[in-house]
C-alpha cells in the first residue's frame, strides 16, 4: 500500500473512533440514569408493600383482640348463667356490642340518650323475635379514665340503665336479665387516644338459652 493510501486509512479510522467516543459516553450515561430510575421505582414499590403489610398486621392484631374479647365475654356469661341455673340448652344465641356510636353516655353519666334508646328498641325486638325463653346478660365497659373502683361502679350503672330500659319498655322479664361491670379491664382499643377511649366505653349484651 502506498504511503498516501495508508495515511488516508489511519485518518478515516481516527474519524470513526472520534465519532463513536461521544456516543459511547452518552449511551452509558443514559443507561445509568435508566437503572437509577428503575431502582427508585423498585424502592418505592418495596416501601408501599411494606406499608400495606404493616397495615394488615395492625388490623389482624386488632381483630384478634376483638375475637378474644368476644369469646371471653360470652364464655363468662355462659358460665355465670349455668351457675345460676337459668339455662335450658347452655349455649350463646348471639352477642351484640354497642359502642358509643350506638349507645352514648355523657362523661361520668349513665343516662341513656334518645339514640341509645332507639338502639335498645332494636335489640329488644331482636330478642323477642327469637320467640323462646332466653337469658340476657348486660356487660358494662369503660375507658381507663378515673380509678378502677370508680370505673367498676360506672360500668355497673350503665349496664343497669340498659337492663331497666329493655325490661320496662319492652316487658322483657327482669329476672332473666343480669348485669356485670368489667370496668376498664377489657379494652378493645388502646386508651391512649380519644378514639380508643370512645371505643372502650361500651355495653355488650349476650343472649343465651
Amino acid at each position: 500500500m502506498k504511503r498516501k493510501d495508508l495515511l488516508k486509512s489511519f485518518a478515516a479510522a481516527a474519524l470513526v473512533a472520534a465519532s463513536l467516543a461521544p456516543l459511547g459516553c452518552v449511551t452509558e450515561s443514559a443507561l445509568n440514569k435508566k437503572l437509577a430510575d428503575q431502582q427508585a421505582q423498585t424502592d418505592r414499590k418495596i416501601e408501599s408493600v411494606a406499608g400495606q403489610v404493616e397495615d394488615i398486621q395492625d388490623k389482624q392484631t386488632k381483630m384478634a383482640a376483638r375475637v378474644e374479647e368476644l369469646g371471653q365475654s360470652a364464655a363468662e356469661a355462659l358460665r355465670r348463667a349455668q351457675e345460676a341455673g337459668v339455662l335450658a340448652q347452655g349455649k350463646v344465641v348471639f352477642q351484640e356490642t354497642f359502642s358509643e356510636d350506638r349507645i352514648r353516655f355523657k362523661t361520668n353519666s349513665y343516662e341513656l340518650t334518645k339514640d341509645a334508646k332507639e338502639a335498645l328498641d332494636e335489640l329488644a325486638l331482636k330478642i323477642k323475635a327469637l320467640d323462646r325463653v332466653v337469658y340476657v346478660e348486660v356487660q358494662g365497659h369503660t375507658d381507663d379514665t378515673g380509678g378502677a373502683e370508680y370505673n367498676d361502679m360506672l360500668g355497673q350503672q350503665r349496664a343497669e340503665a340498659v337492663r331497666r330500659y329493655i325490661s320496662r319498655q319492652h316487658k322483657l322479664p327482669l329476672g332473666r336479665i343480669s348485669t356485670i361491670s368489667y370496668g376498664d379491664t377489657l379494652p378493645i382499643e388502646p386508651n391512649r387516644t380519644k378514639k380508643g377511649r370512645d371505643k372502650n366505653r361500651r355495653v355488650v349484651v349476650v343472649v343465651l338459652e
